[in-house]
């Protein structure tokens, strides 16, 4: 499948961040509630004083109360447009923008850029506190209360064996046609000197749910409910299990996306667009 850009048109690529607290995750919806997406849509076509919508392409959809410090997506603009404002499209749309999301970089994107398709890995990030007098309030937004102390030894033992490439059907919210395979590149635990837990979460992508489903996993080993061998059997199971709780989205924030050189962007854009398979198992 192609994915050039239509001829008068410029791929724009934008950095951006967000506190999702007050926001109904990413994706546009309907019934007129407030979206990343929508917000950022509308600044654009404000600012470029466009009559219509050039709708964002995103590398991470991100779910409702879910905040991202390192998330990119572009758009094509028509060239006349990109010409006129790409000087000042920067700071126009942080006049524009509400104050809990922010661009900061705008920038033509090379041949066979897909904020999407292209990227290789997303790394993620889980705030806990296992703290017995709770959280900071400074930090109440970011930061989940775990009011069961934690073994990060024991997190980090559970986590290795679901590490590499697996089926993570038990640990995803299923989608129609969408696969479930995904490569786990890291998943680690450490407790910073403040006492807060930080997650790291990196896959080549992630299926919905996932994130939040093996931190709450790893959260039931920690404070000792579970075994370190539980998460590894749930995950050969290959099916949702109840003990598996997908914990609340105001810890979660994604931290970076990766991508390959440039010269290697299309072929990831297009090499990403294929279901995968384990080796072993059926096609369809």
């Amino acid at each position: 499948m192609s994915d050039e850009v239509e001829p008068g048109f410029v791929r724009v690529r934008l950095d951006l961040s967000y506190d999702g607290a007050e926001f109904s995750g990413w994706a546009k919806q309907a019934g007129g509630r407030r979206t990343v997406q929508g917000e950022i849509e509308d600044a654009l076509r404000t600012v470029t004083r466009s009559k219509e919508t050039y709708e964002l392409t995103v590398a991470g959809r991100t779910d409702a109360g879910v905040h991202a410090r390192g998330q990119v997506a572009h758009v094509d603009l028509p060239a006349e447009v990109w010409a006129e404002h790409a000087d000042k499209l920067l700071r126009r749309l942080a006049g524009r923008l509400p104050k809990d999301v922010r661009v900061w970089r705008v920038a033509e994107a090379p041949y066979g850029f897909n904020a999407r398709f292209s990227a290789i890995w997303r790394r993620y990030a889980y705030r806990v506190t296992d703290h017995h007098g709770g959280v900071d309030p400074l930090l109440r937004s970011h930061v989940l209360w775990h009011d069961w102390e934690l073994d990060v030894d024991a997190m980090n033992e559970a986590s290795r064996p679901l590490l590499g490439e697996h089926d993570f059907a038990a640990y995803c919210k299923r989608r129609e046609g969408a696969t479930t395979i995904r490569t786990l590149q890291e998943l680690s635990w450490e407790r910073g000197a403040d006492g807060i837990i930080t997650a790291t979460v990196r896959a080549d992508a992630f299926c919905h749910n996932m994130v939040r489903s093996l931190v709450g996993a790893m959260l039931f080993v920690g404070d000792g409910h579970r075994a370190p061998d539980w998460p590894g059997k749930v995950l050969a199971a290959g099916v949702r299990d109840s003990a598996v709780h997908v914990v609340r989205p105001h810890g979660l924030t994604l931290e970076e996306v990766g991508y390959p050189a440039d010269a290697l962007l299309m072929a990831r854009n297009q090499e990403a667009r294929n279901k995968r398979t384990l080796p072993g198992a059926g096609c369809c």
